[in-house]
């Protein structure tokens, strides 16, 4: 029996929410090979950061709504999340940088 898929997995803007109040409350993006954290205008190589998490969406009739949402602590203690598309429409610096990470740990929901 599997067990019941907690309500913040649903979509992406409630585990966007439940990760808030987690703690995540950093803003990434990746720009010129690096992430940067937009509030703290510092930034991280992918040996910096550790990807706590993840999270795939997938639109129910656009490949256009399918996104991965990537839970991030970096080597300083900040933690924040970053949103991608997969697939043909992801941001080929955001996938390759991602792909770099070496340090990944994926959380089972537990109910």
């Amino acid at each position: 029996m599997n067990a019941p898929t907690p309500p913040y997995l649903k979509s992406l803007v409630e585990c966007h929410n439940k990760m808030l109040a987690d703690g995540y409350v950093e803003n990434f993006k990746v720009e010129d090979n690096m992430l940067k954290c937009i509030d703290c205008d510092k930034t991280y190589s992918p040996s910096d950061i550790t990807i706590k998490n993840f999270f795939r969406f997938e639109g129910s009739s656009d490949p256009e709504d399918n996104s991965i949402m990537y839970v991030i602590e970096t080597i300083d203690g900040k933690k924040g999340t970053i949103v991608d598309a997969y697939g043909a429409y992801s941001d080929a610096d955001t996938s390759q940088f991602m792909v770099e990470v070496e340090k990944i740990s994926k959380k089972i929901p537990h109910s």
